[in-house]
């Protein structure tokens, strides 16, 4: 059975979308049978891993019950997508009457939950009803955090959200892993983030971090993670060596 992951910021541009794509990849690629479901209606996720936003069924027809999931995912060399496009923004309007809301995704995904090792959610920036979704369905969460001072806020305001899951939808839930993205080691600065944080959470702060890197950013625009698009850059070598922390932690 799949372990299901949210990855999840209530800030945007801080990698997450890179990551979620990119450890899906690695993840597969040492193996493992691998889901993203993009829940962004943005849907770069999709774009990233190759596939087109006017594919169909998409998460907002599974989301909404017009299809079931096992026929909207799209299977890739590099991992299977379940796709999301700007039908997926109006997702939320149109789940504000229905029965258990809240509930739609985590149903959705217990069809085919046995067909996986990992589940990962690309969760969109903000908090409504697609995050809660999300929330609801993960076992846990993984935060990409980007090195800057503003962190810590952050990731202060999403502590408080998942108190707040416990407390009404899932009370198993917890942050399980915060990545640290976009780190320049010529920068005092990102050593200070990275001080502090690991100061206040310990462990939970991957050892891996991901570095700013050129080729990370051109690889979505050919629809391919990092390790297909140039298997050699810093970038495809971080997020293999974070997939194999990922794996040591889960055992």
């Amino acid at each position: 059975m799949a372990k299901i992951v949210a990855v999840v910021n209530q800030k945007g541009g801080v990698g997450k979308t890179t990551t979620c794509v990119n450890l899906t990849a690695t993840l597969a690629e040492l193996g493992k049978k691998v889901l993203l479901v993009d829940f962004d209606p943005q849907g770069n996720s999709t774009s990233g891993m190759g596939v087109s936003k006017r594919s169909s069924p998409t998460a907002h027809d599974v989301l909404l019950g017009h299809a079931e999931a096992r026929d909207a995912v799209v299977p890739m060399p590099w991992g299977s997508i379940l796709p999301s496009n700007a039908d997926l923004s109006g997702g939320e309007v149109e789940l504000a009457d229905m029965e258990k809301r809240e509930y739609r995704l985590r149903m959705a995904l217990e069809e085919i939950r046995d067909e996986y090792d990992y589940i990962f959610i690309d969760c969109p920036p903000s908090l409504g009803l697609l995050t809660l979704n999300a929330l609801t369905a993960a076992d846990s969460l993984l935060v990409p955090l980007q090195c800057e001072y503003y962190a810590m806020e952050g990731l202060a305001d999403l502590t408080t959200t998942v108190k707040l899951a416990n407390k009404r939808v899932n009370r198993n839930l917890h942050i399980e892993g915060i990545i640290l993205t976009m780190y320049d080691a010529r920068l005092n600065f990102c050593a200070q983030v990275a001080e502090e944080l690991r100061g206040y959470f310990g462990n939970r702060v991957y050892s891996t971090v991901i570095p700013r890197n050129v080729r990370l950013a051109e690889a979505p625009s050919h629809g391919k993670p990092v390790t297909a698009y140039d298997a050699s850059s810093k970038g495809a070598k971080a997020y293999r060596a974070l997939a194999e922390e990922f794996l040591r932690r889960q055992g």
